[in-house]
Order: structure tokens, then sequence, then C-alpha cells
């Protein structure tokens, strides 16, 4: 198949996916999702990666899409001495970086759909571990997010040396997601049913 037209094709599965991902996400009753949540965030702690940072990147759930919601993890990290920051988008750039927030539920949504740290909060220059959200998401490590690409260019700033870490309800694990020009594949991947190491063969 010509190239361009193959990633064209992969491009349009992903949108198809990521259509039927969050549908089907949506449909989970919100007291499902927080008892799934729980179990990830169980699993994330117990995580030695987890276990051993100083410097954890989390993300707010953005609670009418049925997100993981890590909000539990926080305490618990913050509790044994690790500084934790939240993802933010820059307005002119449009670059997402990451900054250390000493209140989450101080962070305000600031015109893309989730919450944010105030833009005078410390930016993160290096991480140990990153927790990304997933829509789907492979044993490859390869995902499925919004399309907007935030992640994907933002990674390879701070991994390696960073652990990245991909959760998603165990649902939302799927065979192989349509790799493209982009990608950046995640090295764990973290589900309220296990845990994967990812294998990028």
């Amino acid at each position: 198949m010509d190239p361009d037209a193959e990633a064209a094709l992969r491009h349009r599965a992903k949108a198809e996916l990521r259509k039927r991902a969050r549908a089907l996400r949506s449909s989970i009753p919100r007291d499902a999702i927080l008892e799934r949540s729980r179990r990830i965030q169980r699993a994330l702690a117990e995580l030695p990666a987890v276990a051993a940072a100083r410097r954890v990147a989390l993300f707010y759930p953005i609670e009418d899409r049925n997100e993981v919601d890590l909000r539990g993890l926080d305490p618990l990290l913050r509790g044994r001495g690790v500084r934790v920051a939240y993802p933010a988008i820059d307005p002119e750039s449009r670059l997402m970086t990451f900054r250390f927030v000493d209140d989450p539920e101080a962070m305000e949504e600031r015109g893309l759909g989730f919450r944010e740290p105030d833009p005078a909060d410390e930016e993160a220059a290096a991480l140990d571990v990153i927790v990304v959200p997933a829509l789907q998401i492979d044993p490859r490590g390869h995902r499925i997010g919004y399309g907007a690409g935030y992640y994907d260019s933002t990674l390879p700033r701070f991994s390696p040396p960073a652990e990245t870490v991909g959760v998603a309800f165990d649902f939302q694990l799927i065979s192989e997601v349509p790799a493209t020009v982009g990608d950046v594949p995640l090295g764990t991947i973290v589900t309220d049913a296990r845990v994967l190491a990812a294998d990028p063969a």
C-alpha cells in the first residue's frame, strides 16, 4: 500500500476508535468509574517506579468524560514527600509542560476542558514518573488520546529518564492501536485489573 494512503487509513481508524471509546466510557455508571479508579490508584501506588519517585506528574480528571480519577493518589504521594506536577498548556505556543502544584483543587479550567496549574507555578525541569491518560491502549504501550498530540510532543523532553505509565480501565485495553507518525509508546500500562510492562514487539 502507498505509504500516504496507509497513514491516512491509520488516522481514520484511530478517529473511529476514539469515537467508540469515548461513547463506551461515557456509558459506565459514575460509581463504577470511581471504584475502578481506586483500584488503579492502589496499583500505581505499589508500582516500583512510583514507590521510588520523588517527582511525579499526574492529571486532573475530566469528570464529565469519565476519565480515570487519580485524585486520591495525590495526597498519598505528597505524604511520601513526592512533588506532584500537572499538565499545563501554553496559550500562545500550544505546547504542554508540567508544573508543580501545591493544591490541585486550586487549579482552574483555562479553556481546554481540564483543570490546569497557575501559569506562575514552577515548571518541572525533570520528572521521575509521568502518568498518562488514555482512551484506548494496547500491550505495546501505544495509546489513543483525544487527538491533540500534547503528550506525544511532550514526553520525549522528559523520557527517558522519566518512566511513562499509561492508565486506563481494563475495558479500554485493546489488542492493537494503529500506530501513526509521532506516536510515543508508554513503558507501563496500569488498568483496574492488571499491570503490564509494555512490549514494543
